[in-house]
């Protein structure tokens, strides 16, 4: 297959893509694509953009210039009623799960069905409860409010709630931050296996190595802006790029520099 065979065929296509915050640059001209069917994972440290780059393709926020594509649509500047017929296309699951309190587990997973009134509420449950089954959950969580769950139930339920609109391109913040390394492994694992089981596209951003080898087909990283290197996941460890090198190994010397003031 061809570069521009490669492109054309590309689930979410970005080119260009620029985003500053008064005299700051966040994103300087990101070219990325993702393959139907890939997982993607990006890595870098705090601020270099990849949160930023996940509120641009999320239409959340807009960027400064360049493109953003799903299946070729170009969907940068959409109106509100194209946002919300591309919306439907994707699950999100967010940093710190970000349930609704004051609705049931139940409830919170099938909030998608039912805003898009896609299902009634006794349909809507029993889906609900299926897609607890799938990570992890008994049906007795259902009922209960996410108060009662502990952070790894909660991020159980975030991505019971991801998933259960069966979407077709699937994004991660940081999905094991707060984990601890058991906890977090689990949480790997139900990503994975849902990606897979639904066919779903999917793009992570994350700082945790572990978290990244176990979830990526393919891992970019991300540094002051720009994508520094990309490639499949198990070439990492032998990437020879040294921003890759340094990150992966925890190093404070190298190319990355970080901004720490003297005492």
């Amino acid at each position: 297959m061809t570069l521009q065979d490669a492109a054309t065929s590309a689930k979410i296509r970005i080119r260009d893509l620029h985003k500053s915050f008064g005299e700051k640059q966040v994103l300087a001209g990101i070219d990325l694509d993702v393959a139907e069917g890939e997982s993607l994972v990006v890595i870098g440290g705090s601020g270099t953009g990849k949160s930023v780059l996940l509120k641009c393709i999320l239409g959340i926020m807009q960027p400064d210039r360049g493109s953003i594509q799903i299946d070729g649509q170009e969907v940068t500047g959409l109106g509100r009623r194209g946002r919300e017929q591309v919306m439907q296309k994707f699950g999100m699951l967010f940093q710190g799960a970000a349930l609704f309190d004051s609705l049931p587990v139940w409830e919170n997973v099938a909030f998608g069905l039912l805003q898009a009134k896609k299902l009634g509420r006794t349909e809507a449950r029993a889906r609900a409860v299926e897609t607890l089954a799938r990570v992890g959950l008994g049906p007795d969580v259902a009922d209960l409010s996410p108060a009662e769950l502990s952070g790894g139930m909660q991020k159980r339920v975030g991505l019971g709630r991801a998933i259960a609109t069966q979407p077709e391109i699937l994004f991660f913040d940081e999905p094991t931050t707060g984990l601890d390394p058991i906890m977090a492994d689990v949480i790997n694992e139900l990503i994975a296996r849902s990606v897979r089981q639904l066919g779903a596209t999917a793009i992570s951003i994350t700082h945790d190595l572990a978290s990244a080898r176990k979830i990526a087909d393919r891992i970019a990283m991300l540094y002051r802006g720009k994508i520094v290197w990309q490639g499949p996941v198990g070439q990492i460890d032998d990437s020879g790029n040294p921003y890759v090198d340094q990150f992966i190994h925890g190093r404070a010397e190298g190319p990355i520099q970080l901004d720490v003031r003297a005492a």
